[in-house]
């Protein structure tokens, strides 16, 4: 049985890669006041503790430095030294988890992972429920007229990549159709012929959608490209994004709000730490979908200035 359960969840790390926040050992700082923990103009005067920080960030994703802004913000107010590093290797994440848990470090999980966190040995989990945001978007773009929608996934393999598009077909309903494309997302040439050669071949389309904002701008050379009048929407922001926003260039974002996942997980193992807290009730706690649009793009646009949204 032990085995078994060994294997399911190598299985699940191996496809989700999710990403690890382990509190390590304490080390120096000023100790906890007896009785709960003391707070000095808005700064914990309790006992220092590092932590790792692990994702699967990919060189130039500006999405991974959204989260380390709201990692380094909580792990500021919280006397925490936060030591990222970032590993792609799934088969090292998942040894690194068995090892924390093993030793007794809490792990707390976020981004990715949302349907195995707690197999996985999580023991709270900050994100959005892919399914959940791509229903919704799917839902908006079937209420904004869509007849035919590209969805541009930008790795293979990436479970929460397809959880995205198969919610939004899900939105759609019988409004429109859904189409996928995968581009080598680390290849900024390969995603612009990528999307240029489908949209130059399928005059259909009518929305492409893609899966990360840096992809997102490279879209928008696309359609230009391909002389397409799709229009274009995204999930997950930057401030170069925010401003296509503001223009009039992309339509919409679904902001899954990585700032407030990286803030969270530090700020919760914080409170398991110094209060024996721990946040969600074993629940996911979901961190998006919200829509970034027209209408509140001014006010999130000063945030993206400084790296936070």
């Amino acid at each position: 049985m032990l085995r078994s359960r060994r294997r399911a969840i190598g299985i699940a790390l191996f496809m989700i890669l999710p990403l690890v926040l382990a509190a390590c050992s304490a080390t120096g700082g000023k100790k906890a006041a007896q009785g709960g923990s003391s707070v000095a103009a808005g700064h914990a005067n309790t006992q220092r503790y590092t932590i790792a920080m692990i994702t699967h960030a990919a060189p130039g994703d500006t999405f991974w430095d959204i989260i380390r802004h709201g990692a380094l913000a909580a792990a500021a107010k919280d006397n925490i030294t936060l030591k990222y590093s970032s590993d792609p290797d799934p088969t090292k994440q998942a040894s690194l988890i068995q090892k924390a848990k093993a030793a007794g470090i809490p792990v707390v999980m976020f981004n990715a992972g949302v349907a195995n966190w707690q197999q996985c040995g999580g023991m709270s989990y900050f994100g959005q429920d892919e399914s959940i945001a791509g229903e919704a978007a799917g839902k908006r773009l079937a209420s904004e007229s869509a007849k035919h929608v590209l969805c541009v996934l930008q790795a293979t393999g990436q479970v929460q990549l397809e959880a995205r598009c198969n919610g939004v077909q899900k939105g759609l309903g019988g409004a429109a159709t859904m189409s996928k494309l995968y581009v080598n997302g680390t290849d900024n040439s390969a995603v612009l012929s990528g999307i240029s050669a489908k949209l130059t071949q399928d005059k259909t389309i009518d929305s492409v959608l893609t899966l990360g904002a840096p992809i997102a701008l490279i879209a928008i050379q696309s359609i230009q490209q391909a002389h397409s009048t799709a229009k274009l929407y995204t999930f997950d922001t930057n401030a170069a994004e925010i401003a296509k926003i503001k223009s009039g260039a992309v339509q919409w974002a679904v902001d899954q709000q990585p700032y407030l996942q990286g803030y969270e997980s530090v700020d919760s193992l914080w409170l398991y730490l110094t209060n024996g807290n721990i946040i969600g009730g074993g629940e996911t706690v979901l961190t998006g979908p919200a829509f970034i649009d027209s209408s509140n793009v001014a006010q999130v646009a000063q945030y993206a200035a400084v790296g936070n949204r």
